[in-house]
């Protein structure tokens, strides 16, 4: 189900997974879809406003309340679920999926791996500032590209090669000393990072493989994905120590001395960039469905690049980001590899559309001409 010359058609985003190069690696669609100037306008300010949002709340969260990172993830997922089952009693078209066990069995792989990388991008945003996490997880394209290949069990072209290398080459720009200096980056950060780009890599393997277990819904996949997350994210949060710090703030707030036990955690942002996230990341969700229908990837390209460059500059003005040439270039290198593979694989897919529909009117000449050649036997 899972071909290396169309990498991913993402139906879900998961509310954490923001990055410039997950765009690129979602966009590879075939087709230019029919829509307005200004409803590509709406859908692409829509998605780029959602998707910064989701990064920068994400970032002031983290770093409100580091302590609780698996809490925060949790609590993104029951408020998307909260949201689907709110849009099913509002729309007759959403439908919220029944309990099924072989469902759930057959979409275990792919929620395992979700939840999982989610926790690592999130412990990699919190290590580091906003601008090194695209360079941290660079290695999203190259990663996905490697797997796809070895899954498919074909290799890519030469330009497609050529992409992954220059992308490979800018996160190994970005990750040299000059370009790491600042004490918001740690090695732990990096390795979350990488570790983020692998299972981001091997999701985009396992969705073709889970979509039709929800016959190819994704909102059916989303809410199965979610509600899926929160489950596996309880036995972490008992695991890693966060739900015995709520039992322990829980009894500081009934005695009374609650500012003491929590001088580490700012239960106002904590709590409404939980709301905020949980809801942006349900939009982000939506946003990508709808980009991916009426956008370009080209139009897709151009978004991602701006948007890269907007989360740098807003990364300095409001958490003081300290850019180095290196990541500079680590940054821009990235990106443009990232455009070369959007413009290839745009270009297939131009080239595989026109041959779908240059053969059926082949095969009907064909067949006339066999005709004609026949009564002229007769």
């Amino acid at each position: 189900p899972f071909a290396p010359a169309k990498i991913l058609s993402l139906p879900y985003i998961p509310p954490s997974a923001f990055s410039p190069s997950d765009t690129f690696v979602a966009m590879t669609v075939s087709g230019t879809p029919a829509a307005t100037k200004a409803q590509i306008t709406a859908v692409v300010v829509f998605y780029m406003i959602a998707a910064l949002v989701m990064v920068f709340v994400n970032k002031l969260v983290l770093n409100a309340a580091p302590e609780l990172p698996v809490l925060f993830l949790f609590n993104q997922m029951l408020i998307a679920v909260a949201l689907l089952h709110l849009s099913a009693a509002m729309s007759p078209r959403v439908k919220i999926p029944s309990w099924d066990y072989s469902v759930a069995k057959g979409l275990f792989p792919v929620v395992s791996v979700n939840a999982v990388g989610l926790v690592w991008n999130t412990l990699c945003l919190r290590a580091v500032d906003t601008s090194y996490f695209q360079i941290a997880r660079g290695l999203v394209l190259p990663l996905t590209i490697a797997v796809a290949a070895l899954h498919g069990r074909k290799a890519p072209s030469l330009l497609v090669i050529v992409s992954a290398s220059l992308v490979t080459g800018g996160f190994l720009i970005g990750t040299t000393p000059s370009a790491t200096i600042t004490t918001s980056t740690s090695q732990a950060g990096l390795l979350y990072g990488v570790l983020s780009a692998v299972a981001i890599a091997v999701h985009a393997v396992l969705i073709g493989a889970a979509l039709p277990k929800v016959n190819g819904s994704a909102l059916e996949l989303a809410y199965w994905t979610n509600a899926g997350t929160a489950v596996l994210l309880t036995p972490v949060m008992l695991l890693d120590g966060e739900a015995q710090k709520l039992w322990v703030m829980s009894q500081a707030w009934m005695d009374g001395s609650l500012q003491q036990a929590t001088m580490n955690i700012d239960w106002k942002v904590f709590l409404v960039g939980s709301l905020v996230t949980g809801t942006f990341g349900f939009l982000f969700c939506v946003a990508s469905l709808i980009s991916i229908k009426v956008t370009s990837p080209v139009t897709h390209m151009f978004t991602s690049a701006v948007r890269s460059v907007l989360q740098t500059v807003l990364g300095v003005l409001i958490f003081k980001d300290i850019i180095t040439t290196n990541r500079l270039a680590s940054i821009a290198v990235i990106l443009f590899g990232s455009c070369l593979y959007t413009w290839v694989k745009s270009k297939d897919n131009r080239r595989r559309d026109a041959g779908s529909q240059n053969a059926p009117a082949s095969d009907a000449n064909h067949q006339r001409s066999e005709g004609k050649g026949a009564a002229e036997k007769v």
